[in-house]
């Protein structure tokens, strides 16, 4: 074995996990966690892409063929599909980590000892992170397996992290939230709306702007964080740099030099400063959604569904959804007989993950197309309000 191997963890949400992740900050071997419940093809492909020294299960670690080395500095590589679809690795140090939940410790004034509640998934930074405040805060997570109502209602932890899907449904059920001293929502963008309905409810929601490349959320209500830096090009990308920012992608040189430049990460998201300073997300500069809190690659929804038996040619698209946030649209040309939504719906989950099922079906004769004979995304939103 190296001197810092790289294990990818397949545990549940628990104390096993959460040692693991303690014992990556403190220097031992670095942690690629992985979703669990993900079809086996999907974790067969991140294993591929990111070749990791072993796997950690619950029986043990299992020493892996195929691994690359792995920077010392590396204490956590999250598996993202990032702004292209395609999965890359991001490469965070421990101290990169630890500034970003120090640095939320101090905007929340949150004390030693105080809890959080762990209901994302911890394959995910936001889940990673609340497993890393709670080592800063020296204090023991309360994880739980996954986000459960009645877990959220019943919880006495002090603060919280959810997307604003979570925070919807727990508003709908009547939860009572005041107890937490801070809900965080982020993930995706809460509409005010939302965020309105929680406040009248006497909730001090935090809203946070991040990625995995930025160790989670660097920018809270719109203000950064202490040591990171924002800045909006003339075209409206936005910027971030800092201490928070991850070190590249594994094993990726070329996406790396095009992600990080000089100490900054090059978001693929568009924003302004309002009159008051604050950052504003106008929302994503690519073809990645972000539905329930997880990116959806647009691309890649529409080769799952063309790789069903019964579709000739399929597209997908995004539509505002008061769950969801946004929802996936499936285009389909049939063959023969049009397949169900239940049947495409099931089938993509298992190809993609279930965040990339498309929750309405479109079926048409021909997609549209542009002169040049590139899809007409504009004809393709408009068919499903024919």
């Amino acid at each position: 074995m190296p001197s810092r191997p790289l294990h990818a963890v397949l545990l549940p949400p628990g104390p096993q996990l959460f040692e693991a992740v303690a014992a990556a900050i403190d220097g031992g071997p670095a942690v690629l966690p992985l979703d669990p419940a993900a079809p086996a093809a999907v974790r067969d492909a991140q294993l591929g892409l990111l070749r990791p020294h072993a796997l950690l299960d619950a029986h043990g670690v299992h020493e892996l063929p195929g691994a690359a080395t792995l920077d010392d500095d590396v204490a956590v590589v999250i598996a993202t599909s990032g702004s292209s679809g395609t999965p890359k690795g991001v490469q965070l140090s421990a101290s990169a980590l630890l500034h970003s939940a120090a640095a939320t410790l101090s905007r929340l004034a949150a004390l030693p000892g105080q809890r959080w509640l762990c209901c994302l998934p911890t394959h995910h930074i936001a889940g990673i992170q609340v497993l890393v405040r709670s080592l800063v805060a020296v204090s023991t997570p309360d994880i739980r397996p996954g986000f459960d109502l009645a877990d959220l209602a019943g919880s006495s932890a002090d603060f919280v992290s959810l997307v604003p899907t979570m925070l919807h449904r727990a508003l709908e059920a009547g939860v009572d939230l005041t107890g937490f001293r801070a809900v965080l929502v982020g993930g995706a963008a809460a509409s005010p709306d939302l965020l309105a309905r929680a406040a009248g409810t006497g909730v001090r929601v935090v809203t946070t702007y991040g990625m995995s490349e930025t160790a989670g959320g660097a920018v809270y209500d719109g203000v950064p964080l202490s040591g990171v830096r924002v800045a909006v090009e003339a075209g409206g990308r936005i910027r971030v740099g800092g201490p928070v920012v991850a070190g590249g992608y594994r094993l990726q040189p070329d996406s790396t030099r095009l992600a990080f430049v000089d100490g900054w990460h090059i978001t693929q998201d568009a924003g302004r400063w309002d009159a008051e300073g604050r950052l504003q997300v106008l929302g994503r500069l690519d073809e990645i959604v972000v539905s329930g809190g997880v990116n959806v690659s647009l691309p890649q929804v529409a080769r799952a569904l063309s790789a069903h038996p019964s579709v000739a040619e399929a597209a997908a698209y995004a539509r505002p959804d008061p769950e969801w946030g946004q929802s996936v649209v499936a285009v389909v040309v049939p063959h023969d007989q049009a397949p169900s939504l239940g049947e495409l719906r099931a089938f993509v989950a298992d190809l993609a993950g279930a965040a990339a099922a498309p929750r309405d079906l479109v079926v048409v004769a021909a997609l549209p197309t542009l002169p040049g004979g590139k899809l007409d995304r504009a004809a393709l939103t408009a068919l499903g309000r024919t």
